[in-house]
């Protein structure tokens, strides 16, 4: 497929109120796109939409959506019809996550990130594909997994199986779409220092004991930025790559778990040890 002129597109934006959806928002506004952008956050977003347009960017529509409700997210691909046209450029950020044993994990944890990171972007492209489809302008998908998309990541069970279950819907897509001359992105970030990490729920760990702060610094100490991650983002759009990594670091894993698999397996369970190490110390108070 040709490169994407981004200038002549209309993008639609979930998870617009902060993080990596912000930035991205804001990095497709400079590029010159027309922005249709929707959270489950009002007060964000109506943040985010002011952000955009003091540098002179282009919100033609913004509403705050639930995208686990199909029903809502139908209505809201009714409207954005009606009022601006099909959407050229659907982008799937918003996300949650929640670490875990699969002894501590409930059932609850795994509606919750299923309905939000699987079926979000699910209700999304069944809501505004096929007005694409129709409007025959060709277009593009970008959906956004993760590092836990692609690796066996510790305590990462069910936060996995919804973002390995998004990957599968891209890699399907990817083929059903491109008669349609529509292109799939799927975005796989590793560390992005956002509020996501802060308020990052671990079942059944007290995350405020030294030995998981000093996890999380580590953790921060080697995060991109939103806009790193956003400007990833947006070139592998322009560019219609189907792998879009925001560092190189999950480029450079991803290359070993294909090719030299034993190397792959001795660092995810050097992480695994690394947080039952931690999990022990703070179950027993942070004196371990």
């Amino acid at each position: 497929m040709a490169k994407l002129d981004i200038r002549t597109k209309q993008c639609l934006v979930t998870g617009a109120a902060g993080g990596i959806g912000a930035a991205t928002a804001l990095a497709l506004a400079r590029a010159g796109a027309r922005l249709v952008l929707t959270d489950l956050d009002p007060v964000g977003l109506e943040r985010t939409v002011e952000q955009v347009r003091a540098s002179r960017g282009q919100v033609v529509l913004s509403r705050a959506v639930d995208l686990t409700d199909a029903d809502a997210v139908r209505r809201f691909a009714v409207d954005v019809q009606r009022e601006v046209g099909s959407p050229d450029v659907l982008l799937n950020i918003a996300g949650i996550s929640i670490w875990g044993t699969i002894d501590r994990l409930q059932e609850e944890h795994w509606r919750r990130l299923i309905d939000v990171n699987l079926m979000g972007p699910v209700h999304v492209m069944s809501s505004f594909l096929p007005g694409m489809i129709e409007a025959g302008r060709g277009g593009h998908v970008v959906n956004v997994s993760s590092a836990a998309g692609i690796f066996g990541l510790p305590w990462h069970a069910a936060y996995s199986a919804s973002k390995f279950g998004l990957r599968g819907v891209s890699e399907v897509l990817r083929f059903d779409l491109r008669r349609h001359g529509i292109g799939v992105s799927l975005v796989c970030p590793g560390a992005v220092a956002t509020p996501l990490v802060r308020d990052l729920e671990v079942v059944g760990v007290d995350r405020s004991v030294p030995s998981f702060r000093a996890i999380e610094d580590r953790f921060l100490q080697h995060a991109i930025s939103p806009e790193v991650a956003a400007d990833a983002i947006v070139k592998g759009l322009e560019r219609r790559r189907y792998w879009v990594y925001t560092s190189r670091d999950i480029r450079l894993g991803h290359y070993a778990q294909r090719w030299f698999p034993w190397g792959y397996g001795l660092a995810m369970r050097y992480l695994n040890r690394v947080l039952t190490r931690a999990e022990a110390r703070a179950m027993s108070g942070g004196k371990r």
